[in-house]
């Protein structure tokens, strides 16, 4: 990548300790614990020992960069191909500066986890549905009213079940 690419890049050049202490500063533990949910924000947090835990797991520390410059700096997602670079590797068109950092709470990290998770489900039931009508037409189907009948179950079940509430796990 270029270096002109990467100096529209808030990570480039920035040391962990910077990145941890400026989020520490505004958002606090609790915050940073919520969205990304490293212990070492939670039990007896302090930057040296969140450091040691960024170094040697390197997916906490993609994580955490992902946090900084998305909700932290507030720059653009990344489009398709730059999806799969580490965070440090993608650049921004120049000219694109970061805004400020996003006002978070609890409450709405929760909220925005919860939507994700469904979303992830219904992604999931959307995978599986289509996996088994292509099944059932690769082998033929040999049993017409069983099949009918796991086909309304399936569609009235899934438009009955509640979405995800984060303040009801077990959905009682």
């Amino acid at each position: 990548m270029s270096a002109e690419l990467q100096r529209n890049n808030p990570l480039h050049g920035l040391k962990t300790e910077t990145m941890l202490t400026e989020l520490v500063e505004f958002y606090g533990w609790k915050i940073l614990f919520a969205a990304t949910r490293f212990k070492c924000f939670d039990v007896n947090p302090t930057i040296k020992g969140s450091l040691k835990f960024l170094q040697k797991q390197e997916w906490a520390r993609l994580k955490l960069e992902s946090f900084y410059l998305y909700r932290f700096k507030r720059m653009p997602k990344p489009n398709d191909v730059e999806f799969n670079l580490n965070p440090r590797e993608r650049g921004f068109e120049h000219g694109i500066v970061p805004l400020s950092p996003m006002k978070l709470t609890i409450e709405s990290i929760e909220l925005s986890q919860a939507k994700a998770a469904s979303a992830f489900q219904e992604r999931q039931n959307e995978k599986r549905h289509s996996n088994n009508m292509r099944h059932r037409k690769e082998q033929g189907s040999k049993h017409p009213m069983r099949d009918a009948k796991v086909k309304s179950q399936s569609t009235t079940s899934s438009k009955n079940e509640p979405k995800y509430d984060p303040s009801n796990p077990w959905n009682v």
